[in-house]
This record gives C-alpha cells, structure tokens and sequence, in this order.
C-alpha cells in the first residue's frame, strides 16, 4: 500500500487546533484524477461541507489538465466525498452542536486512488497561533543550542 502525498494543507494546522481525522475517497473526473498525479492541487482555501446526507469537497483547486482537450474540469467545483454513512452522521453532529469546522489536511494517492484526509477542527483564536509560534521557536532554539554543545564538546 504506498502512499504518495500530492498536497498537504499546512496553513490548516496553523489555523485550526485539530481534534479528530477520518479518511475519504473523492469522485473525480478523468481529467482530474489525471491533474490530481501530477500534484496540481491546492487544498488551502477548501472546507469540506455535509448537504442532504453527503459530504462535499467544496472550494479546493485542482488545475486543468492540458491534453485533455475539451473535455476540461471545472477547477473549484464542489467534488463528493466517499464517506460512510455512520462517519458522515459524526461530522454532521460535530458541526451543528459544537460549532467545529470540516478541512482538508492533505490528498493522497493510495493504490491509484485519490484519497483525502479530513479532519474536524476548531478554529485558533490570534493569541493561540502567537503562542505555537513562540513555543515552536524555543523548540527550534532548544535544538540549535544543543547541536552547537555536541559540535564544541
């Protein structure tokens, strides 16, 4: 089972304390899962929405592949989620009662396949992302300062 990371939503982890993943497959169009291999994707403004009892990937960019012809993808349009109907009811329920958020963390190829790992999330309020700059900033420091003490002793 290898797996290939084709986007990563890093600006999610900075903005989002994330609470619990899940894994989903995407339907996608020939075109797009062709687009999707060669890494053309961006996940950074996408969210992920539940309407009528299905899980929509909406707003996430994937570029149009060029020797497809005419047959194009439209680039932001909303893609469904392959997702049980137990693991859709859990996120449903999260967001209503407990005011959380759906986002893409990262899409993947696994066995050919376009996989994307979602996560429930609540948003990070200005002070909480100072403080997990600041503390990965003294991890950094830490870690320079006793790599220097290797080095000189």
């Amino acid at each position: 089972m290898a797996e290939k990371n084709v986007a990563v939503n890093r600006k999610a982890y900075h903005d989002y304390a994330i609470q619990e993943k899940f894994e989903a497959g995407i339907a996608l169009q020939g075109s797009e899962i062709k687009s999707v291999r060669e890494g053309r994707v961006s996940l950074r403004e996408g969210y992920v929405a539940i309407r009528n009892g299905e899980a929509w990937l909406v707003n996430v960019h994937i570029a149009p592949y060029e020797m497809a012809g005419y047959a194009q993808h439209e680039s932001r349009r909303d893609r469904k989620l392959l997702l049980h109907h137990k693991e859709i009811r859990e996120l449903s329920q999260a967001v209503q009662a407990k005011g959380l958020t759906i986002v893409p963390l990262r899409m993947y190829l696994r066995d050919n396949r376009a996989k994307v790992e979602i996560a429930l999330a609540r948003g990070k309020k200005l002070y909480d992302k100072r403080a997990a700059l600041a503390e990965r900033e003294a991890e950094r420091s830490m870690a320079r300062a006793t790599r220097r003490q290797i080095e000189e002793g």
